[in-house]
């Protein structure tokens, strides 16, 4: 049942818990089959993933010219920003944001973000807690954003 309210899609992220890069020219991922070679697809919860981070990704509006204005989210705005609180709240804003748009999503749960100035003042990491519809078990999303 949750397979067929999250759906297929093609495989386009190598980690579909912690991405945060398409990989230009790898987008789309192949397997080994009897017959040769197939593409690989994502189902279900994978498939509810892979299209959060690619909403994540995508700048706000980027895909307009397809029919989808409201697609993406707004984190590319953080980019060239300072590692700061209010630069933090705008981040768990934007994910708040792209999360609503997303129907396939009963509850968030939580959003966190946070930062290891030791490790990497510029980076930034984001984690999200939620329900999927008609899916029992939480699901947790998290990903990095490089501000500079």
């Amino acid at each position: 049942m949750p397979d067929d309210i999250l759906g297929t899609d093609l495989r386009l992220l190598p980690n579909l818990e912690r991405e945060n890069d398409r990989f230009p020219g790898h987008d789309l991922f192949t397997q080994d089959t009897r017959d040769g070679r197939d593409l690989l697809d994502v189902t279900g919860v994978e498939n509810l993933q892979q299209a959060l981070l690619m909403r994540f990704l995508l700048p706000k509006g980027s895909l307009a010219h397809l029919g989808h204005p409201e697609y993406g989210s707004s984190l590319y705005k953080l980019v060239g920003e300072l590692n700061t609180q209010t630069n933090r709240d705008l981040a768990k804003l934007y994910v708040l944001e792209a999360l609503g748009q997303e129907s396939r999503i009963a509850q968030v749960l939580s959003v966190t973000v946070t930062t290891d100035s030791q490790r990497s003042p510029t980076q930034i990491d984001i984690t999200a807690h939620l329900r999927a519809v008609n899916v029992p078990d939480a699901i947790t999303l998290s990903f990095p954003i490089t501000l500079t």
